[in-house]
């Protein structure tokens, strides 16, 4: 049973920067691509960033040269340290596998507010 746990997130100010980590269980984590998604409200969830098990990475355009994906393979942890934050970044953000297979963690929210 895959099991995600994300925390880090919280409220910022714009300009601010958060790291948000996601603790995995029951998948081969190093072996695993994994992911960053967000879905603000009214909005669908959206890819936010990727990263391989080889260690390629992409990012959504509204999010490049910002935020940074990576991963600790010792303790099947996926991080994302996110920076220069807006606004429009305010959403609950998950961890899931890449591409997701439909296993999602609760969530940890980001507000981006002054």
């Amino acid at each position: 049973q895959v099991q995600l746990l994300e925390s880090g997130g919280g409220l910022v100010q714009p300009g601010g920067s958060l790291r948000l980590s996601c603790a995995a269980s029951g998948i081969a984590f190093s072996t695993t691509a994994m992911g960053w998604y967000r879905q603000a409200p009214g909005k669908q969830r959206e890819l936010v960033a990727s990263l391989t098990r080889g260690g390629l990475t992409n990012y959504a355009d509204s999010v490049k040269g910002r935020f940074t994906i990576s991963r600790d393979n010792a303790k099947n942890t996926v991080y994302l340290q996110m920076n220069s934050l807006k606004p429009e970044d305010t959403a609950v953000y998950y961890c899931s596998t890449f591409p997701d297979f439909g296993s999602w963690g609760q969530g940890t929210q980001v507000t981006v507010s002054s």
